[in-house]
């Protein structure tokens, strides 16, 4: 589980400043930008596309929704849902990050001019939109990155529309025996490796290990979602808990 103190939160098995933490979180994502989704197909063996899919799926978006993808980064989840006819802002803190996926837009024929996709600098715990502006929030692996979690979680409830829709993918503890020992050793070991061998950067990739195992269980983390003020909230599994869906709704 994530631990905090008054001064410090954890960055991965280290205790640092929460202003500590935002900088250095910044620059591991500005360090993998450009081999970001080489990594993720590499770390996953592709699945992270399945993961993705499935996501959008339980997120159902509709022709003319407004939906926020926070830490929406090089546009993944964004784009399977622009393709759905909604309405998208991309919000990230990181510029080198939004900068990929704004590229990544016009490659695959979407332009902010149409207002399918739009990409702004946000930070998640206090973001510049209006409350009861949107009908769904998501944020795909990006959640265990926030300095603060329950900040990030008030703002998301703020800013939707009553009845909006809550979403989070996120890597969790993986409960199958077997599994959960292998997953280990690789996250540890091989991830890190992975890095350096495509990426050039061992150091971010141990980070993004460590701060999976530093992220709170399933129940846990379902528990702070209820706490922020959600209604109906629910955590869906995938593959023993590598990874799970949770959700919530503003009522």
């Amino acid at each position: 589980m994530s631990e905090t103190t008054d001064e410090t939160v954890s960055f991965g098995y280290q205790q640092v400043t929460p202003q500590e933490k935002t900088r250095k979180v910044g620059e591991v994502f500005s360090s993998v930008a450009r081999k970001y989704d080489i990594m993720n197909d590499a770390m996953s063996g592709g699945m992270h596309r399945l993961w993705k899919d499935r996501f959008v799926k339980r997120v159902k978006p509709q022709p003319g929704e407004q939906i926020l993808d926070m830490a929406g980064g090089t546009g993944d989840i964004a784009f399977r849902m622009a393709a759905k006819g909604a309405h998208i802002t991309v919000a990230d803190i990181n510029q080198d990050m939004l900068d990929v996926g704004a590229e990544r837009a016009l490659e695959r024929g979407f332009s902010e001019e149409d207002g399918s996709l739009v990409f702004t600098c946000q930070n998640a715990e206090s973001v510049s939109f209006a409350s009861n502006t949107f009908d769904a929030y998501t944020i795909a692996f990006g959640i265990r990155n926030v300095t603060h979690i329950d900040l990030a979680l008030a703002e998301a409830l703020r800013v939707l529309r009553p009845g909006g829709r809550f979403f989070c993918l996120e890597f969790s503890t993986v409960e199958w025996s077997g599994l959960k020992e292998a997953y280990d050793l690789y996250s540890e070991h091989l991830l890190p490796r992975m890095g350096q061998a495509i990426a050039g950067d061992a150091d971010s990739y141990r980070y993004l290990a460590e701060s999976i195992r530093k992220f709170p269980p399933m129940p846990a983390f379902e528990q702070m979602i209820r706490k922020a003020g959600f209604a109906n909230t629910k955590v869906e599994p995938i593959m023993g808990g590598l990874v799970a869906i949770h959700s919530g709704w503003k009522i």
